[in-house]
Order: C-alpha cells, then structure tokens, then sequence
C-alpha cells in the first residue's frame, strides 16, 4: 500500500516500481538502496529483489483507492523515468494519475532527458509536479533545462544531496527548489554558503525555497546525528511550497 512518510515535502509515498541503478554523485549513498535491502531481509513484499529494478502493475490502483485528497511522491524507492521502465508501464502510471485529480503528484528523476522525451508527445497532468534531482554542476544542473522545457504546473529542483556550489542556475519556470545535506553513512558535508547562494537566487525569480536538513553534518561543520542538527537556516525553518504556477515567460 502507499504509505506515510517522514520527508518534510511531502504526505504519502507511491512506489509503482521499486530498484535502481546508479547515474551520477548524488547516488553515491543512495538511501533507498539501503532500505532496500533492509526491507528484503525483513521479507517486505516488493524486495524479494533487494534493489534491482522490478515493476508492481498491483500497486498501481493504491492511489485510486484513496478519496482523501493526499500529497504523493511518486517512486521514492526507484525513479520513474529509469530506462529500463516500458512506456506501456508508464502511461498506465500516469493513468492513474489522471483518474485521481484530487491527489497531487511529486515526481523526481534524475533521468530528465527521458522525461522530457516522454512528455514530447504526452500531455502532463494537472495534478502531476515534475522534478529534476541536481546535486553538481557538471550532472545535475543540465537537467534544469530538460526540465524547464516541459509543459506542468509545477516545476521543482532538489538539491539534495547538494555537493557543491551550483553556481548561477538560470531558475525560469522553475517554482520551488529544496535543499538538503546528505545523511546517513559516508555523508559528504554541505556548506552554508552554497544554500545561500542558491536561496538569493531563488528570492530574486520568486522561486519557492524549502530547506530539508543540514544531514549528517552541521552547520558548524562538525559530524553528528541528522536529526541532531536540525533544519534551521539563518536562524528559521524555511517551508515554502509553491501555491501555485507561475505563468511562463
């Protein structure tokens, strides 16, 4: 079943496939391939695979079950657009999310040339927000366009793991970005100064800025529990979502 959550962004997670294969930095300490296989040795169903790429058409009506209206990251423990995923597979995915438009979507990839070719001849639904993962430079910060070039409602960046200086990322049409350090065993620091950067740019588009976590570093520099040191930034919480789409242009 689609189930509840402890990421900050979101309701409920919808997982139609589960596994996946690594592309770039940020999957370096891929937290789902983790839990992955934590979750196959508990014997969940739907890791018997651990994290090989692997389809579950019986999840696919989870959603449709569901008249609450509800907040849905989709594929928190795959990515939609991975290769290997039949198109025939994701038009039904996005069936689904037609036939639910008081449900609201949250897809990231870091895959956005698939996605932008997807979408080349495919309307986005409504209620579908469409992300692009961007972690550096040189991976990450390319896939803005490919994701700029897409006809949503919403367009989101997550930064996180954010591993570098993203320089100036040309933020147009782009309406909410989240930022976040990487946790967990092996996490690489963040510095304040590259949130930073990324926040002023964001006020200066009117981009919505949401800061997810410092992770297993602080801001003093010093390695601890996540948990321990927190999500403030410049001495608040930052939790902005975006209301609603910008117009193009």
């Amino acid at each position: 079943m689609a189930t509840k959550t402890q990421i900050e962004w979101t309701e409920q997670t919808w997982n139609p496939t589960t596994g996946c294969t690594k592309v770039s930095p940020g999957c370096k300490h891929c937290y789902a391939q983790t839990m992955a296989h934590r979750l196959q040795a508990m014997g969940a169903a739907g890791y018997e695979n651990g994290f090989e790429l692997s389809l579950m058409p019986d999840r696919l009506a989870q959603p449709l079950q569901r008249k609450k209206p509800t907040v849905y990251f989709v594929n928190s423990m795959s990515d939609l657009f991975h290769e290997e995923i039949p198109i025939e597979f994701l038009d039904k995915v996005f069936g689904v999310i037609e036939q639910t438009p008081q449900h609201t979507y949250q897809i990231l990839t870091k895959r956005s040339h698939r996605m932008q070719r997807y979408f080349k001849t495919r309307e986005v639904p409504e209620n579908a927000w469409l992300g692009g993962s961007v972690e550096t430079r040189q991976y990450g910060v390319p896939r803005i366009d490919d994701l700029r070039s897409i006809d949503a409602t919403i367009r989101f960046l997550s930064c996180e793991p954010l591993l570098e200086d993203l320089g100036n990322i040309n933020l147009d049409r782009i309406h909410w970005v989240i930022v976040g350090g990487e946790s967990g065993a092996g996490a690489r620091p963040m510095q304040p100064e590259w949130v930073d950067h990324i926040q002023q740019q964001c006020i200066q588009s009117g981009a919505a800025f949401f800061f997810k976590q410092w992770g297993g570093w602080g801001v003093d520099g010093k390695k601890r529990a996540k948990k321990a040191n927190g999500r403030v930034f410049k001495g608040r919480t930052w939790d902005a979502m975006p209301a609603a789409a910008m117009p193009d242009g």
